[in-house]
């Protein structure tokens, strides 16, 4: 943001939103799966791991079973990582097990280009051979550069490309919601 400009937010999704579109996501997962006994539900970090064990809890309420939940750290496998920092941090990979055979649901906040996701099925090849590999996003907010698509969508939220979709979860940011932030120019007083 340059001096001058000032950035309009727009509340998108309430805590409660947030919730409902969880617990459909969640029914959608066990409906399209018919059941949970194969799954594996692995988080994109940071946000996505958060939305993956929510998940999980919403699956062991509903069907009594308990999905493991992995967290994925996709920094060393963007396509972006020579415009980053010189040493980018990393978080470290937490699976649960080998995923051979499992039904992986990649969770992640926002789905926007594409190319996140597409760092992450790198990233997931690496520690075995899925069954199948599903997405869930919260946001879908369009604008793809890759042929990637969610299966489970909690909002499907059109964007321009100058707005960016913020999303804060309890556990990371102490409070549940989704934002756009939309920068506009402001005149300088004279």
């Amino acid at each position: 943001m340059l001096p001058g400009d000032a950035m309009i937010t727009k509340s998108i999704m309430s805590e409660q939103d947030i919730r409902r579109a969880l617990t459909r996501i969640a029914h959608e997962i066990l409906e399209h799966n018919k059941g949970g006994s194969s799954l594996v539900f692995v988080g994109v970090l940071t946000r996505g791991v958060d939305l993956a064990e929510r998940l999980a809890n919403l699956v062991r309420e509903f069907e009594g079973v308990d999905v493991p939940v992995g967290a994925l750290d996709i920094t060393l496998y963007r396509d972006d990582l020579a415009k980053r920092p010189l040493r980018p941090a990393l978080h470290g990979t937490r699976l649960p097990a080998d995923l051979t055979g499992s039904t992986v649901v990649l969770v992640d906040d926002v789905l926007f280009t594409g190319r996140s996701v597409r760092a992450a099925l790198d990233a997931i090849t690496d520690f075995g051979r899925p069954r199948a590999i599903q997405l869930a996003v919260l946001v879908d907010r369009g604008h793809r550069e890759l042929p990637i698509r969610a299966d489970y969508v909690g909002k499907n939220l059109p964007t321009s490309q100058s707005e960016e979709v913020v999303v804060h979860l309890k556990e990371v940011d102490g409070e549940d919601s989704v934002l756009i932030l939309n920068p506009v120019s402001v005149e300088p007083a004279s």
